[in-house]
């Protein structure tokens, strides 16, 4: 599943794990707004989620996923589970057209729809139009003296460069791990 218009990627690197997200929505081959934020803060702050796909779906997401913290609170990949099982099960929620990127302090999650759950060994995921140039960028700097933060945003930029529907006006959260 790939979905044009956004580029998320999300970086773990010693005590820190960063979110990223281009703020570009294109219709087609029109870009419709520039400085959409992608990727917020929840659950008090104590998880990080970005989004790509329809913006309505990923917030349906966001809600669901937030009201699976409050049921199991500190237990990201547990919530994390019993969505994808809601996800997958539902008739409704079947039809959303979205992904998305979850971390806090222990796990870096990529949520999809077909009900899959991730967990990559390295701690770097890449969703979106231009998630895997992100993705192939910041698996390159990992070992650099750059701190998360730098990579993501170093990433970002190299994905803004190459993909048409990712800019370069970022929205970046992170945690201290």
């Amino acid at each position: 599943m790939e979905f044009h218009g956004t580029t998320i990627i999300s970086v773990r690197k010693g005590k820190d794990v960063v979110i990223a997200g281009d703020g570009q929505v294109s219709m087609g081959h029109i870009v419709v707004k520039g400085n959409t934020k992608k990727v917020r803060k929840i659950a008090n702050g104590a998880v990080i989620a970005g989004f790509a796909g329809a913006t309505a779906d990923a917030f349906a997401l966001f809600e669901r996923l937030e009201m699976k913290l409050e049921q199991y609170p500190s237990q990201l990949m547990r919530a994390c589970v019993e969505l994808s099982k809601e996800w997958r099960m539902d008739k409704s929620l079947r039809r959303l057209e979205a992904m998305i990127v979850v971390v806090d302090a222990r796990h870096s999650l990529l949520l999809s729809g077909t009900g899959d759950v991730l967990e990559p060994e390295d701690g770097i995921v890449g969703i979106g139009s231009g998630g895997t140039y992100a993705l192939a960028a910041a698996k390159a700097l990992i070992d650099s003296h750059m701190t998360a933060e730098e990579i993501a945003v170093r990433s970002m930029k190299i994905a803004s460069d190459i993909c048409i529907y990712t800019n370069s006006n970022f929205s970046i959260e992170s945690i201290k791990c």
